[in-house]
């Protein structure tokens, strides 16, 4: 789920996917909104990442029991269109959507998750399910694009919105197949090179290609979780790869992957072509929240520990959705988000957006203190569009959008 990987995607589905996304000029680059809409999380332009940010703000913050300002949730509310789907970003959503506007599968997929969590919008999250159903693919999963090739980044963002609304993916079929079905076969077998792990798309060969963010995602959606996954009780013993005749089985050896993508320097990488792989921080925590969701929370410690003592100019140069990335991942590792390597996350995740209705105690001394700061250092351009060249030089036929999704991912 990493922090900006929605940043370009309908580009990143047409030139490189080719699903049959409306394109989007690869050469234009972000200028800052003229004024940021009230009720938004961040200071950045909202175009590519607005309503994905703000389901993980809103996602964080319920998890670490802060009531969010009421002009936050109408704001991410306003963005659905009338047939129930989100766009990225609507700036004048009191027009009525029409054919210009992209709406994508992962947005919807995150908003119905964000409202589904803070209760009270049966009606919004309905119509945004029935979308959902309404563009399934025939193998049973979804790409990002209605109608493109299923991935399986996508097919697990909408399996977690399945769940949040209490619906049993499994039921949920198109050609009678299930969600599951679609992930298993992005399941590398276990006499692969990269045992376990899930690809994110097969190439145009058919062939299976390791990608460590489409793995994180995938061990959450086949055991059947959504962004937040979940802190399961350590099973005690590491999983070893057996061939999987089913979603919890592929969940386990993809978990096994991640234990050993982490082993050496407890973080995963990326890198740009001819230059050195850098840390990758996004796909750290969600190999994080994933090992947690798979009862491999102790196999996490050590990232956890990286990520306590790297995270912080990151989570400040990328704002609102890599401080609620690191709150999810750290809740479901069971970390304490309010003193993560020194940092109060849900202050600083707070200090981006309006005040809270209600915050904890705990929060509360904090928060104050983080506002002038964090408020000011959100989602850089060079930082946004640095990770689109990645993904537009790296990513043809192996992962998606931005942090891995449309990029080889490097272990």
């Amino acid at each position: 789920m990493n922090v900006v990987r929605r940043t370009a995607a309908a580009l990143a589905a047409t030139a490189v996917i080719g699903t049959g996304a409306p394109a989007v000029a690869a050469t234009s680059s972000p200028s800052p909104s003229a004024a940021i809409p009230d009720g938004l999380y961040g200071t950045s332009d909202p175009k590519y990442d607005g309503v994905w940010r703000q389901s993980l703000a809103l996602l964080a913050q319920d998890t670490a029991g802060v009531r969010p300002a009421a002009k936050a949730v109408d704001w991410l509310v306003g963005q659905q269109c009338a047939n129930g789907a989100f766009a990225p970003f609507r700036a004048d959503a009191a027009k009525a959507c029409d054919a210009k506007v992209v709406v994508d599968t992962n947005s919807t997929a995150a908003a119905v998750q964000a409202l589904a969590a803070l209760g009270g919008h049966d009606a919004a999250t309905g119509k945004a399910v029935g979308w959902l159903k309404s563009v399934q693919n025939k193998d049973g999963g979804w790409g990002y694009a209605p109608g493109g090739a299923s991935d399986a980044n996508s097919t697990s963002v909408v399996i977690g919105a399945l769940a949040a609304v209490g619906e049993q993916p499994a039921r949920v079929t198109r050609g009678g197949k299930s969600p599951y079905d679609a992930l298993l076969k992005l399941a590398l077998p276990c006499d692969a090179k990269d045992a376990g792990a899930f690809a994110y798309q097969p190439d145009k060969k058919g062939a299976l290609a390791a990608n460590a963010d489409a793995t994180a995602a995938a061990v959450v959606g086949a055991l059947g979780k959504g962004l937040t996954g979940a802190a399961a009780k350590p099973t005690g013993a590491s999983p070893a790869c057996v061939d999987a005749s089913d979603a919890g089985q592929a969940a386990r050896n993809a978990a096994a992957y991640l234990i050993k993508a982490l082993a050496k320097g407890h973080h995963l990488t990326s890198a740009m072509p001819g230059a050195k792989p850098q840390p990758d921080y996004g796909n750290t925590a969600d190999a994080v929240l994933a090992l947690a969701t798979a009862g491999q929370g102790d196999q996490a410690a050590g990232a956890v520990r990286w990520l306590e003592a790297n995270s912080a100019q990151w989570a400040r140069t990328n704002g609102p959705a890599a401080y609620a990335e690191l709150i999810l991942a750290a809740n479901a590792a069971r970390a304490d988000v309010r003193d993560f390597g020194g940092q109060d996350l849900v202050g600083l995740l707070n200090a981006t957006g309006p005040e809270p209705a209600s915050v904890p105690a705990s929060a509360t001394a904090s928060a104050k203190a983080h506002r002038a700061e964090a408020g000011k250092k959100d989602d850089s351009g060079f930082g946004v569009w640095w990770i689109v060249g990645v993904f537009l030089v790296a990513g043809i036929g192996v992962g998606f959008l931005l942090s891995g999704r449309n990029r080889r991912r490097q272990p």
